[in-house]
């Protein structure tokens, strides 16, 4: 009923730069927040950034100062397209990026939804 798309990844050189695009759609009532991951080889996926409908954010620590989650409208709060921009990337940050959505539906069950993750290499 959710469908969540990413878009964006690439190879780029370390101190480079990328965006990622996550868009959802289907019978959204509400999206409550939105989150990127990632996972690299033969590690666990851990959260890189988060977004609220309200507009709050927050960082892993390894990413703070270099990685910008913002929304495509923040004067709706609406959530529908997430972008993260990704700045001085340096090799470690070498990973198939995934985007969550959660919140709820028109029919007022809540989703919790994953999309099929975009890879990023960061090499010279």
């Amino acid at each position: 009923q959710v469908h969540v798309a990413e878009s964006g990844g690439g190879l780029v050189q370390p101190g480079g730069s990328l965006r990622l695009s996550c868009a959802a759609s289907g019978n959204i009532y509400v999206i409550n927040a939105v989150g990127w991951y990632r996972q690299a080889p033969g590690q666990q996926r851990e959260l890189v950034a988060v977004i609220t409908a309200g507009g709050s954010t927050n960082y892993a620590d390894s990413v703070k100062g270099r990685f910008t989650i913002s929304n495509d409208n923040p004067l709706n709060n609406r959530l529908n397209t997430v972008y993260l921009q990704m700045n001085s990337l340096k090799p470690q940050d070498t990973a198939v990026y995934y985007c969550n959505a959660r919140g709820g539906l028109s029919n007022l069950q809540t989703f919790d939804s994953w999309g099929q993750g975009t890879q990023v290499t960061v090499s010279s």
